[in-house]
C-alpha cells in the first residue's frame, strides 16, 4: 500500500476524467490516493513526505500545458525532486502521432508537436519529472461554445480526426495509461529518492 498523489490541471473536463479514472484504479489495488485539481489545494502542505509518489496530468492546448499547472510546480519543485513522479501530457497532437491511418507527414509533425509542448514545460517549471508519457486526449465538442468548437474542428480536420460536433471524440489508450502509471507506481518507496538528471524530453516521444 502506497499514498499516491493524481493531481490534475483541465480546461473541457477530460484531464479531470483520465485523473478519475487513475484514482479509482489505484484505490482499488489497495493503495490510499489524494485526487486533487492543482487550482484548489497545497498537498504538500505537510511536507515532502507525505506521498510515496506523485501522478501530474494536464492538457496542451495551443502548444502550452495549463498554467495553473506551470505555477504549482514551480511552487513544490523541492518537493517534487524527492518524490517519484509521472507527467501525463494530454493533447490531441498525440492522437495523430498513434493514428496508423495518418499520412506520416502529419504523424511526425504531430511527434514534433508533442515533444515541442513537452519541453515547453520542462523549461516554463524547470522540473524534471521521473517519467513522461504523452497521452492522447479528446474532442469535447458539446462542452464548446460556437466559436471554439468552430476552431476546434478545422484542428481536428488538419489532424485527421472526427469533425462530428454532435458528440464527444474520446481517443485516450487507457491501457497504455495504466501500464505506465503502474510503472510510476512500482518506483515508490520509503527511502532516498533520485530525482533524473537527464530531461525525459526525448524519451516522452521514444
Amino acid at each position: 500500500m502506497k499514498r499516491i498523489l493524481v493531481a490534475y490541471a483541465t480546461r473541457e473536463g477530460h484531464t479531470e476524467a483520465i485523473a478519475d479514472h487513475l484514482a479509482e484504479r489505484l484505490s482499488t489495488q489497495g493503495h490510499i490516493v489524494t485526487l486533487m485539481n492543482v487550482a484548489n489545494l497545497d498537498p504538500f502542505e505537510d511536507g515532502p513526505n507525505r506521498f510515496d509518489c506523485a501522478i501530474f496530468a494536464a492538457s496542451v492546448h495551443l502548444g502550452r500545458h495549463e498554467p495553473e499547472m506551470i505555477s504549482f510546480v514551480r511552487a513544490h519543485l523541492r518537493e517534487l525532486a524527492e518524490t517519484p513522479t509521472g507527467f501525463l501530457s494530454v493533447s490531441l497532437a498525440e492522437t495523430t502521432v498513434e493514428d496508423p491511418a495518418a499520412p506520416e507527414d502529419k504523424r511526425e509533425k504531430a511527434k514534433h508537436d508533442v515533444a515541442l509542448a513537452i519541453q515547453h514545460f520542462i523549461e516554463d517549471t524547470g522540473w524534471l519529472p521521473s517519467r513522461t508519457k504523452p497521452i492522447a486526449g479528446a474532442l469535447a465538442y458539446t462542452k464548446y461554445g460556437f466559436i471554439v468548437r468552430f476552431a476546434l474542428k478545422m484542428i481536428a480536420r488538419s489532424a485527421g480526426v472526427s469533425t462530428d460536433t454532435s458528440c464527444d471524440h474520446v481517443y485516450t489508450n487507457w491501457r497504455v495509461l495504466d501500464a505506465f502509471v503502474d510503472d510510476v507506481v512500482a518506483t515508490a518507496h520509503g527511502g532516498h529518492y533520485h530525482a533524473p538528471s537527464q530531461p525525459p524530453a526525448a524519451r516522452a516521444v521514444s
